[in-house]
Formats: structure tokens, C-alpha cells, sequence
């Protein structure tokens, strides 16, 4: 079983709440969203085996209550709903994909504190693009839901949903070249 402090737990909950409500545009979904994940943790705090962060672990059981309620919603309808020099690929696969071999390089133990630095910093860089763009970019790369969802939950073409993405990944690339692979903060 685990053990948070409750300030500890307030700040998981707040970026819960800020994940959920990008992802659900609905302040009383995203809320009831992250309640549902909290209760689960702590009802199911025995089957966490300490192989990832808590943060991480409760964040998985956060994703999947998202994307159930996102599929969910096609079934039901709620009250609410009445850097010039790096090419802007590389981070990317030919299908769009993060391109799990670059991230694989960082195995190396004195490279964890740079991988924790890296996430926080493309934190910093995902909360400067559009709400718009955010969004689509999470569903796609985080929840990893398919295009056709995507489109029809957000109300956009698959061209649209397209061009956000390719923008998306410019803007990420940029600023990841800019606070992360030239140290400018």
C-alpha cells in the first residue's frame, strides 16, 4: 500500500484536474473523472507494486477513465453537452508516432535525471500550444485514440485534425530545440 501526504495528493489531483478538463472541455466531467481515478487508486492501492512512480500509476488509471467516458459519450448524452537547424520529424515515426527509439537512448542511469528534466521541460512546451491543439495532440499521442474519434469528439475533419497535429509537433519541436537542446530557458 502506498502513503502520500496529503499535499502530495492535492498536487497529483490538480494536475489530474488540468489533464481532464483539456481532455473533456467540461469542469464537472473532468472533477467527477478525476474522483472516479482517486477512488480506484485507493480502492485497488494494494495491487500497486512500486514499478513506476504513484503519480504515473494513478495517471494510467486517470487515462483509462477518460477514454471510457470519451466512448462512452458516443452512447449517451450528458447534461453538459445539451528551430530551423533539427528536423521537425525527428521525434516523430512516417505514421506521426513519438519514435520510441530516440527515447529508448536514454536507458542509461546517469541519464534519469536528464530524462525527468526532458519530460518536465516538454511539459512546459505542451502547455504553451493552443487548448485546441493540446488536446488533439494528448488524445492522439496519450490516450491514443483513433483519428475517426478524434475528429468526431472534437468536431473537426480529418484534414483539420491533421494540419493540428503537424503544427502541434512544429511548435513542440521548436520549443524543445529552444529550452531543451540549445539550454535556453
Amino acid at each position: 500500500m502506498f502513503s502520500l501526504n496529503s499535499q502530495g495528493i492535492s498536487e497529483i489531483r490538480q494536475q489530474m484536474l488540468k489533464f481532464a478538463q483539456l481532455q473533456l472541455h467540461d469542469p464537472d466531467l473532468a472533477e467527477d473523472v478525476v474522483q472516479e481515478a482517486l477512488a480506484s487508486a485507493y480502492k485497488n492501492a494494494n495491487s500497486f507494486r512500486g514499478k513506476s512512480a504513484l503519480k504515473t500509476w494513478i495517471f494510467a488509471i486517470l487515462k483509462h477513465k477518460i477514454i471510457d467516458l470519451i466512448q462512452s459519450r458516443k452512447r449517451t448524452i450528458t447534461l453538459s453537452e445539451m528551430g530551423d537547424e533539427i528536423d521537425p520529424e525527428c521525434f516523430f515515426d512516417q505514421t506521426g508516432h513519438w519514435a520510441v527509439n530516440e527515447i529508448k537512448e536514454w536507458q542509461d542511469v546517469e541519464q534519469i535525471t536528464y530524462q525527468k528534466e526532458f519530460w518536465a521541460i516538454f511539459d512546459l512546451c505542451l502547455n504553451k500550444l493552443s487548448g485546441q491543439q493540446a488536446r488533439v495532440f494528448m488524445m492522439k499521442e496519450y490516450l491514443e485514440l483513433p483519428r475517426e474519434q478524434i475528429c468526431n469528439e472534437c468536431g473537426i475533419s480529418a484534414t483539420n485534425l491533421n494540419v493540428m497535429l503537424y503544427r502541434a509537433r512544429l511548435q513542440l519541436h521548436a520549443c524543445l530545440a529552444r529550452n531543451w537542446f540549445e539550454g535556453e530557458v
